[in-house]
């Protein structure tokens, strides 16, 4: 059982502890705080651990956007970011969600394809040599 819920400044540092760029990039760890701090960070948790963090926003063209899902490595394969995204979906309040990853993500874009997401395009020239790609699926509230 995966149970969602707010995040809040007591799970920052587990946060940037399970989060595979925050010890190599210090704004990660800003925007951690950032996200936490605004409300539209959410941590997914599993019996007694909290194993990954999602975040929601809207600034995608007034359309709700899936920022972050990041699962700790020892959390994979345990539906976490299923549940995340599935709870996106349900809490989004306008009527399409979209959501992107890179290219060389293979991971997250199976899960995307498995939540019912579909490819809407790509973005070249954020990372180099490993294009975005932008997914779309309707809210529930649509």
């Amino acid at each position: 059982m995966v149970e969602i819920r707010a995040a809040t400044v007591a799970d920052y540092e587990l946060l940037v502890a399970l989060d595979t760029v925050a010890s190599c990039e210090p704004g990660r760890r800003a925007q951690i705080r950032q996200w936490i701090d605004t409300g539209c960070c959410y941590v997914a948790r599993t019996g007694e651990s909290v194993g990954a963090y999602g975040v929601l926003g809207y600034h995608f063209f007034g359309n709700g956007f899936i920022e972050m899902v990041m699962v700790g490595e020892g959390f994979r394969r345990q539906g976490l970011g299923m549940a995340l995204v599935r709870d996106f979906q349900a809490r989004c309040t306008t009527p399409k969600l979209f959501a992107s990853t890179n290219l060389s993500n293979q991971r997250m874009q199976e899960l995307l394809k498995s939540a019912g997401f579909r490819l809407s395009g790509f973005i070249d020239n954020l990372d180099d040599n490993d294009p975005e790609i932008v997914f779309f699926s309707h809210s529930m509230h649509h």
